[in-house]
């Protein structure tokens, strides 16, 4: 099998209401924006995946990627991630393309991801994500309504300029919602953001003391409270802290994850394949959870389709019993937005999400919906990558060219 074509769509879907994102403080996000990637093969089975955007900052990768990818073997997931790895040595992230090659394995199999994989059918629990930082008494009621609608576990974000307020909320949360759900906390201090308001990066002091607060307030987990680079000051936190420390959500795979393991960063890994490496290299982190005796828990907030990756891995992983990331937000973030061009992910009023079945990442791409919220930008086929070679280099040089690459 060979990839024959690329196309590109930037997707942008209004929000009803606007979102205020905590790893954006100030920030007011207004739209719902991925680049979505469609490959096609000679085989005639195309596969999807999709790289949350900020706008469109993707504009130009299709001149890139045309080169690496036209003609490769998309079955041959190790070429591929070399192949990305190559077109990502300027800059760009390309990982999130990956999945698009598990999608077409999938499919030619006749299985989902997961199978194919080595995992198995099973419904898992979500736990409730949030994505903003509310004053704790009106998170207290957003929870108290969440655990009736089957929500058991849930996440909080802190992101206040002294510690003492941001202790206060969490202090002020646990009062209020009891023993009656398990609680976590994100300080989305991993790759902090200040290009609206000015918020500190925390050094190891006031984490250390932020999670001895969260130990004292029956906290189940701290989630990425320093740099995500900072391997030495991580090992050091764990080493401290009473409560499981979890991070590497967006770490750029294998290759820095693997210096974590060695540092013993974290109690649990949250790589996300769209940023981290993709499905093969996060299949490598949960192998190493099991030899590491570590707990395995992806980080989902991205959109629908990034969800569906990342479920897969789950999935795949057939002794992982944690919850999963379920990111809502309500109004703003909720599931018609947040998946925008596939079908809703919802769970059951027991918070728990029963498996799909379907081939492949396990959606499909609802074309209305892309013809509404999605404008191509970019479009090679085998043809056009030919041309593009011969108006670039000359006749001469493209049939050289065509005969070095065999």
């Amino acid at each position: 099998m060979k990839i024959t074509s690329i196309e590109l769509y930037h997707v942008s879907i209004p929000l009803k209401e606007t979102f205020w994102p905590t790893w954006i403080p100030g920030y007011p996000q207004t739209l719902n924006q991925f680049t979505l990637i469609k490959i096609g093969t000679d085989e005639g089975i195309e596969g999807y995946s999709a790289g949350i955007a900020m706008g469109r900052e993707r504009a130009g990768l299709g001149d890139l990627l045309g080169g690496y990818l036209i003609g490769a073997d998309p079955t041959d997931i190790d070429r591929i991630q070399s192949l990305l790895k190559q077109a990502g040595f300027l800059g760009w992230r390309n990982f999130w393309i990956e999945p698009a090659c598990w999608d077409i394995i999938g499919k030619k199999a006749n299985k989902p991801v997961y199978e194919v994989l080595g995992g198995d059918a099973r419904s898992i629990p979500v736990y409730l994500s949030t994505g903003e930082m509310h004053a704790p008494e009106k998170r207290v009621e957003e929870l108290l309504a969440m655990k009736e609608r089957g929500f058991k576990t849930a996440k909080l974000r802190v992101k206040n300029i002294s510690l003492a307020d941001d202790i206060r909320q969490i202090e002020v949360v646990r009062k209020g919602v009891g023993d009656e759900m398990v609680l976590g906390v994100d300080a989305n201090q991993g790759w902090l953001v200040s290009i609206v308001d000015r918020i500190p990066a925390w050094d190891l002091k006031r984490a250390k003391e932020f999670a001895a607060a969260c130990h004292d307030n029956r906290i189940d987990w701290l989630e990425e409270p320093l740099d995500s680079r900072d391997y030495d000051g991580n090992a050091a936190l764990k080493k401290f802290s009473k409560v499981k420390i979890s991070g590497a959500e967006l770490n750029y795979g294998w290759d820095e994850i693997k210096i974590m393991f060695e540092k013993d960063c974290f109690d649990i890994y949250q790589p996300d394949a769209v940023f981290a490496g993709g499905i093969a290299q996060v299949m490598q982190v949960i192998e190493m959870c099991k030899t590491k005796k570590r707990l395995y828990s992806p980080h989902t907030w991205t959109n629908g389709i990034g969800f569906h990756i990342n479920w897969n891995l789950v999935l795949a992983d057939k002794d992982n019993t944690k919850p999963v990331e379920y990111p809502l937000e309500e109004p703003s973030w909720i599931p018609e937005f947040r998946e925008g061009i596939i079908d809703p992910i919802l769970p059951d009023g027991k918070g728990l999400l029963h498996p799909f079945r379907k081939p492949g990442l396990g959606f499909e791409i609802n074309q209305k919906l892309l013809k509404k919220y999605g404008k191509r930008f970019f479009k090679l086929t085998e043809f056009g990558l030919k041309i593009k070679v011969i108006r670039e280099k000359g006749l001469k040089q493209a049939l050289a060219l065509k005969k070095r690459k065999g």
